[in-house]
């Protein structure tokens, strides 16, 4: 390796190293619903979208009942992503005039999206329409990568709370996630 690879290797290092402290920070007090400089702006869209969920913030989940809510949204946007995809023929926003896309290949895009492997057997322009790459590809781009954040906070909260029956709830950390 070069001079210069290991210098990009130690700058980037370090960079993570100073950011430590400052975004674990941040982060703790997100998900602990703290105060942040952010909070005028997104804690009334949160309450919003809360109530119109039917949840609460203060409402804590057993840790079947979090991974019972993780599995079923998990498994409703693998749904929505391959009905999309098997779909997307007789759907807007579709000027190439694309076909749906075949039920194998479906399958195995929506489960590589949905586990966040985002494994690619296609060219995405010449395979997706617009609107499978809006609201189905992208979105779960988001939703897989906070999914997996929500697990982890749950986790930290499940050692932290080793004598605790909750471990938080799933739909407040994925809304704070995203």
């Amino acid at each position: 390796m070069t001079i210069t690879g290991w210098l990009q290797i130690l700058v980037y290092c370090g960079i993570v190293v100073l950011l430590v402290k400052p975004l674990g920070g941040y982060m703790h007090r997100v998900f602990s619903g703290e105060r942040t400089f952010l909070s005028p702006i997104l804690a009334p869209l949160e309450r919003g979208l809360y109530r119109i969920s039917g949840t609460s913030e203060r409402e804590e989940q057993h840790w079947t009942s979090y991974a019972a809510a993780l599995l079923f949204f998990n498994l409703a946007g693998f749904l929505v992503l391959y009905f999309l995809q098997r779909l997307q023929g007789g759907l807007p926003y579709n000027p190439a005039g694309m076909t749906a896309v075949e039920p194998g290949l479906a399958f195995n895009t929506a489960a590589s999206f949905m586990t966040n492997t985002n494994w690619q057997n296609y060219g995405g322009e010449s395979t997706m329409s617009y609107l499978v790459q809006m609201a189905g590809l992208t979105v779960q781009n988001f939703l897989s990568a906070a999914t997996g954040v929500a697990i982890a906070v749950a986790l930290i909260r499940g050692f932290a709370r080793a004598s605790g029956k909750s471990i938080g709830n799933f739909w407040v950390d994925m809304t704070r996630c995203t």
